[in-house]
């Protein structure tokens, strides 16, 4: 269901968050897989409870909005489907990894590529993918 009753969120301080998440999985790649546990951790917050619950977002929202950087207001409820979607991702990589798996890297370059995408096109692709499914089948009113 689309979530307006969640408060807006910040083009630009998702974009930086986005980064961050960059920077995590390069993190992971390049020194120990375990990084992936912040990812986790952040993807839960922001997913399941919401941005205002993650402290990185409550300093970039507040520093961004200080300076006038904060950009426009978007739809909480597309960002916190791309942060389940970070969550289960970044899950499965950290599992794998736990497993002795060498795919534990599939997931984590997925995610490379798709913040890559969000902070530097500002195109995330979780929320094209929560926007088509709700044009093609809307909710239902209550009746």
């Amino acid at each position: 269901m689309l979530r307006f009753d969640l408060p807006p969120v910040w083009s630009n301080v998702t974009r930086w968050e986005a980064f961050v998440s960059f920077l995590v999985c390069l993190a992971a790649w390049k020194i120990t897989p375990w990084c992936m546990g912040i990812l986790v951790v952040q993807g839960f917050v922001r997913g399941f409870l919401g941005h205002y619950f993650c402290p990185l977002h409550r300093v970039l929202a507040k520093s961004f909005e200080i300076n006038g950087w904060a950009g426009k207001k978007e739809n909480a409820g597309a960002k916190m489907f791309a942060n389940k979607v970070l969550f289960i991702a970044s899950s499965v990589s950290l599992l794998a990894y736990s497993l002795g798996s060498p795919l534990w890297i599939a997931p984590c370059f997925a995610l490379m590529l798709f913040t890559t995408l969000e902070w530097a096109f500002s195109f995330c692709a979780a929320c094209s993918v929560y926007g088509f499914w709700y044009r093609v089948f809307p909710p239902q009113q209550n009746r």
